[in-house]
């Protein structure tokens, strides 16, 4: 093993994230050695022209103001692919037509009930600035986008959202523009996808296409010299992204973002090294599993990595 001292951290007045986030890296200290390493690889893969990366993240994050830190990536096309939650498209679309507030994670949630607000964590979604506007809005683009089909993908849909979007605010505006695959696999789990089943009632003949958002999933896929991956938390966006990589040998860089354990066997907790043992990630990958709030390890990753790009 390579004798390395470990470094204090020196704070000094004006110091970049980039220069706080390499001290982190010489420190040699538990999860900021880590969030360094991860800030490491990612730089690595997004500098590696033949690499398709992958994004993956819950829909928890969009109800925050981690929101931005997700739409600089698409926004500065450091991403190629995007897999994530049915809950992303509702938060995105929702914020950029409404607001959400500040809460508490201690607030009475029955109370909020007969006001009218849902409590997301210590995020206030008021019904007004979610369902309700998500109905008023979509329901019309759906009948334009959807005028003499039959059938649409869920990467066509979410596209041609994003195509009738004016915020740059929002994930789906800068999505379309860069021209940017986003795949919900779970498209019915979320207000957006109950808003199509709302619309099926009245046009039956519509069939949502999963095979064809698989279909071009395998085309990226098989035809990516190398793959790497920026994957937060867990669930269906974690696991799409790592099975579909298990076809073309595992992905060649990963970098893991989440807080769950792996003692319980979920997904969202396992380690990088459980999916070697798939085929998901190769065994020689540039990886690492950073435990922690994304809300905090995310920004600082994210302003790292775009300080050193620029």
């Amino acid at each position: 093993m390579e004798e390395r001292r470990v470094s204090d951290i020196k704070v000094d007045t004006g110091m970049t994230v980039d220069q706080l986030v390499k001290a982190m890296s010489d420190s040699g200290g538990f999860t900021a050695k880590k969030l360094a390493d991860a800030v490491d690889i990612v730089e690595k893969m997004v500098r590696d022209e033949e690499c398709l990366t992958f994004l993956s993240f819950p829909a928890c994050l969009m109800a925050t103001g981690t929101r931005g830190v997700l739409v600089e990536l698409v926004k500065r096309k450091l991403v190629d692919v995007v897999i994530t939650t049915c809950g992303t498209l509702d938060h995105d679309l929702a914020r950029s037509w409404k607001h959400y507030y500040h809460g508490d994670f201690n607030m009475d949630d029955a109370e909020l009930r007969e006001q009218g607000m849902n409590r997301l964590g210590n995020v206030i979604v008021p019904d007004e600035s979610y369902g309700l506007v998500l109905e008023e809005r979509l329901l019309p683009m759906f009948d334009e986008i959807l005028a003499g089909k039959d059938s649409i993908s869920t990467r066509e849909m979410i596209d041609e959202i994003g195509a009738r979007l004016d915020n740059e605010d929002s994930l789906l505006y800068w999505a379309h523009k860069n021209q940017i695959p986003i795949f919900v696999p779970g498209i019915t789990d979320g207000s957006f996808g109950s808003q199509l089943w709302m619309y099926w009632q009245t046009h039956r003949n519509l069939k949502m296409d999963l095979f064809q958002d698989e279909q071009d999933l395998s085309g990226l896929v098989f035809h990516a010299e190398r793959s790497g991956a920026l994957i937060i938390g867990g669930g269906i966006s974690k696991h799409h992204v790592i099975w579909w990589n298990q076809f073309r040998g595992g992905l060649d860089y990963v970098v893991y973002m989440t807080t769950a354990a792996e003692y319980d066997g979920s997904l969202s907790g396992a380690q990088v090294r459980e999916a070697i043992s798939w085929g998901k990630v190769q065994e020689n990958a540039w990886q690492v599993n950073v435990e922690g709030d994304a809300t905090i390890t995310l920004p600082i990753m994210v302003a790292s990595l775009v300080e050193r790009l620029e």
